[in-house]
C-alpha cells in the first residue's frame, strides 16, 4: 500500500470519531456519517465565514486541485472535486431543511440525515 494515502490527515476530532464508532448503527451508517462529517469540517475551514449555506465552489474547486496534487492523476481531481460538490449540496439542502445554519451542523444532525437516506 502506498504512503500517499497515509498522508492525509483528518479535521475530525478524537471525540467526534469516538463518538461516531460508538453509535448503535450498522457499519455503513457509521461510515458515511465518518464521511459527512469529515467533508461538513473540510467546508467550514475553507468558508470560515458565517454564511447560511456553502457556495464557496471556487475556493472547494481550489481545495479539491492543492490536495489531489499529491496522486499525480489528472482526472482523480474532477472526481474528488464532484464528490465533495456533491456532499456540499447535500449538506446545504439538509440545512435549508432543518432550518439551520450550514455552519451549526453539527454530529447529531449528521445522524438525523443520515436516519432519513435511510428511511427513503
Amino acid at each position: 500500500m502506498s504512503n500517499q494515502s497515509n498522508s492525509f490527515s483528518t479535521p475530525l476530532s478524537d471525540e467526534i470519531i469516538t463518538n461516531i464508532d460508538q453509535l448503535n448503527l450498522p457499519i455503513t451508517q457509521k461510515q458515511h456519517i465518518r464521511l459527512l462529517a469529515h467533508c461538513l469540517a473540510i467546508f467550514k475551514e475553507i468558508s470560515k465565514n458565517e454564511t447560511s449555506t456553502f457556495t464557496e465552489d471556487e475556493l472547494l474547486r481550489e481545495w479539491c486541485v492543492k490536495k489531489s496534487q499529491k496522486f499525480n492523476d489528472k482526472s482523480f481531481n474532477k472526481i474528488f472535486y464532484e464528490q465533495m460538490s456533491s456532499a456540499a449540496k447535500k449538506l446545504n439542502s439538509f440545512s435549508k431543511t432543518i432550518k439551520k445554519n450550514f455552519n451549526e451542523l453539527d454530529l447529531e444532525d449528521l445522524i438525523l440525515l443520515v436516519a432519513q437516506d435511510r428511511a427513503n
